[in-house]
């Protein structure tokens, strides 16, 4: 089997709705399991329902995972950023589209000194995310 980085992505609550949002975004199959779907591990029965893992994958190669973070662990800032990049120009501008669509763009998606189209946004869940279309700005 071949080694793969997935981003784990940490939320306070709304882990279900961030991976409904990316699953519209990239397409794909979507499993999760519950705090209570789980019951060897210890957990705050107030917090049942939240998302202990979920995972999206897609034909295309996409892995992306998340879950809530519960409430002992403190707050799940993202301290990094999801990067995306490839050749394919009309869906990585889609996902661009969907993804700085209800959130912000901190750099705007556009010819960069090395001659891809680069851009940076955040999304509506305050995940920070690079998309990098190879050759797209030459």
């Amino acid at each position: 089997m071949t080694t793969r980085l997935n981003p784990y992505l940490s939320f306070t609550g709304n882990a279900r709705e961030a991976m409904d949002f990316y699953h519209s975004v990239f397409g794909g199959e979507v499993t999760r399991m519950t705090f209570a779907d789980m019951p060897d591990v210890p957990s705050d029965p107030a917090e049942a329902d939240k998302v202990m893992h979920s995972m999206l994958v897609t034909d295309g190669g996409i892995a992306l995972m998340c879950a809530d973070s519960p409430s002992g662990m403190g707050d799940p800032s993202p301290n990094s950023s999801v990067s995306l990049s490839g050749e394919d120009d009309a869906e990585l501008r889609g996902y661009w589209e969907m993804l700085s669509g209800s959130g912000s763009v901190t750099v705007p998606l556009e010819t960069a000194p090395w001659g891809d189209s680069f851009g940076m946004c955040v999304d509506k869940f305050g995940v920070p995310w690079m998309l990098n279309i190879t050759g797209a700005g030459s």
